[in-house]
């Protein structure tokens, strides 16, 4: 008796592999998020979650966020739809970028419009989603002093050039992205203009190299203008990754 119910075990023990199939594998980043310092301070590895990561509960930039059940593939397959066409709308700033390059405004100049507009369209991302736009306005306003989100003077003042405003007004949350299967397509977004240069951009002239941010000449004959450098590299990085943002669950 003892060993037909062991045999019956066994048994139904194949039977259920069999059916079972092999396990799944665990998805994985080329890239690991964890190595960013941006990212790592937002998320947590999670074995259950669909992209194997989630947001983490004492992040001050998506705690909110953390209540979601991000082991579901419907709400996060929803929710990484929304993130691209909210990168999507980045495209504009793009355009923006051009079009007053080449109409030959000052950096500066460039990076208050761009930046401004950044955060408009950031929070008309929200406009079906009121409640959603009173949580990022008081965040904004506790992280920035502005509900409105950070001011061009006041990402000049923490990261030193105009350069870097225009960079980071294309700049995304890299932790989202990690929750919900972009990072890797937002990888080059994520680089500062001097690891972007070495990495992703292309010799500008024969023999030239991209000099370091700060080498980059204001002036010069046989020297790219600095708009026209960034403009490169926002290229490279923007438009090679494909531009995305989100919203409802998505829109950091």
């Amino acid at each position: 008796m003892r060993k037909s119910i062991i045999a019956s075990v066994l048994s139904a023990l194949v039977l259920l592999l069999m059916f079972a199939g092999p396990a799944k594998a665990a998805f994985q980043y080329e890239h690991d998020p964890m190595q960013n310092p941006d990212a790592a301070a937002d998320i947590i590895v999670n074995p259950d979650a669909v992209y194997g990561y989630s947001p983490n509960p004492d992040s001050g930039s998506l705690r909110d966020f953390a209540v979601y059940d991000w082991s579901d593939p419907e709400l996060v397959a929803a929710g990484k739809k929304d993130r691209e066409e909210y990168h999507a709308s980045v495209q504009e700033l793009y355009d923006k970028l051009h079009e007053m390059q080449e109409a030959g405004y000052e950096i500066e100049e460039i990076a208050r419009v761009i930046s401004t507009r950044r955060n408009e369209i950031r929070l008309e991302a929200y406009k079906d989603d009121p409640e959603g736009l009173e949580i990022v306005k008081k965040r904004n306003l506790e992280q920035y002093g502005n509900e409105l989100g950070p001011t061009p003077d006041s990402l000049f003042e923490k990261y030193g050039s105009w350069e870097m405003v225009i960079k980071k007004a294309f700049s995304s949350n890299p932790g989202m992205d990690a929750c919900l299967g972009l990072y890797d397509v937002m990888y080059d977004t994520y680089l500062l203009p001097d690891e972007a240069e070495e990495e992703t951009i292309p010799v500008p002239d024969e023999e030239e190299t991209v000099p370091a941010e700060n080498d980059i000449p204001k002036t010069g004959d046989n020297n790219a203008p600095v708009a026209e450098l960034v403009l490169l590299s926002l290229s490279v990085s923007i438009l090679g990754a494909g531009l995305f943002f989100g919203r409802k669950i998505t829109k950091e």
